[in-house]
């Protein structure tokens, strides 16, 4: 695993560069064929490669999930090299989550029978899922349980909650006039931005869990100018789906406040909350199958940031997300991955699979990942 590990991580894939994308879809591609024994399909939307595999005839009944995309640019590596050190692996985009598709391809190919399994590593999570949410839909639709191998929580806790992400973009057009001379005559969109930030941060509610949150504003062209145009970027997290309703109405009834100010506003829900009602039964069970494997205990943890666990959920899919790898620092100088847990949790994510895909209607496996030290009672 280390070694495919270094593999991935050597191959930088930052979400914004399609050719790197491409090449690390063949890295991952690599891996997979080599464990698995079959060739990947590879998916190319809109320019942006995903790798899938699906094995068996039959509809699926399990689908592991991940992405091989980073938000690391080209040319990371020179200031954070990969290294393993001390039980520790560090390296950009080892923990967010290449640790996680390694995961995925070594606990699949452990399985006795595999029928009923899909694999799906796509390359544009970090920037959305924008080419790849309508595959990711399709994949789990009608599958038992979606298993998403982002990153642990702090521990190795995993994620049985996740909020939903709303996305929006103001933009104001109002008139140019000189700063100095003639204010009056200007329609000042920076300042009716400002109003805008004040009343769509009132719509947060902490009660409720739900965050609005401006992020980048830009206005105006040059200091002596009143701004004539003006565009606002809104952040939004919700726990639940009527909250995310409520939040969209109150965005769409936004109106100018400034007289000859208008406003455009754009955007909307990005990803359907992640419930614990989703992912609680696959959870007690992956709690249950960690004893009997004598790992440490599982705990679980709500998060705010969504994946594309988030999608499978919103079509109804049993999900279970933050199954990869145990560490810490996503998207910082400080990213790793403890050494020692991954066969853990290989075991885990096997052992999980296997009992999923010996339900009734799915085959029966007999075999779990026999990870080092790691034995069933």
């Amino acid at each position: 695993m280390l070694a495919d590990i270094e593999a991935l991580v050597t191959c930088e894939s930052p979400s914004s560069h399609p050719a790197a994308v491409s090449a690390g879809a063949e890295a991952v591609a690599r891996i997979g064929e080599r464990l698995l024994g079959e060739s990947a399909e590879r998916i190319v939307i809109d320019g942006t490669t995903h790798v899938r595999w699906r094995f068996g005839e039959g509809p699926s009944r399990v689908l592991a999930l991940g992405h091989y995309d980073t938000v690391w640019p080209l040319g990371s590596l020179t200031r954070h090299p990969f290294t393993v050190e001390n039980g520790v692996l560090r390296g950009p985009g080892c923990f967010d989550m290449k640790a996680g598709v390694v995961l995925a391809l070594h606990a699949v190919a452990s399985l006795a029978d595999r029928s009923g399994v899909t694999v799906l590593l796509t390359g544009d999570e970090e920037i959305g899922s924008p080419t790849s949410r309508a595959l990711i839909e399709a994949e789990a639709t009608g599958c038992a349980a979606a298993l998403v191998l982002e990153a642990s929580a702090d521990n190795g806790a995993l994620k049985t909650e996740r909020k939903g992400v709303s996305l929006y973009r103001l933009r104001v057009s109002g008139r140019a006039a000189h700063a100095g001379l003639e204010p009056e005559r200007g329609v000042n969109a920076a300042l009716e931005l400002a109003h805008q930030a004040l009343a769509i941060s009132a719509i947060g509610d902490a009660a409720r869990g739900t965050s609005v949150t401006p992020t980048l504003m830009t206005a105006g062209t040059t200091v002596n100018t009143v701004p004539a145009e003006g565009e606002l970027a809104v952040d939004v997290r919700v726990r639940d789906a009527r909250e995310q309703c409520r939040v969209d109405k109150e965005f769409r009834a936004l109106r100018p406040v400034l007289d000859g100010a208008r406003l455009e506003v754009t955007g909307g829900p990005n990803r359907p909350p992640l419930s614990r009602t989703a992912s609680a039964h696959l959870y007690e069970r992956a709690a249950v199958l960690a004893g009997e494997l004598r790992l440490p205990p599982l705990a679980a943890v709500a998060v705010g940031g969504g994946s594309d666990g988030n999608f499978t959920a919103g079509v109804g899919t049993p999900t279970l997300d933050g199954l990869g790898a145990v560490g810490g620092g996503a998207h910082a100088e400080d990213e790793h991955v403890l050494v020692d847990t991954l066969p853990h949790r290989a075991a885990l994510l096997s052992a999980l699979m296997s009992e999923l895909l010996a339900e009734p209607g799915g085959p029966q496996v007999a075999d779990s990942y026999a990870a080092p030290g790691v034995k069933r009672p």
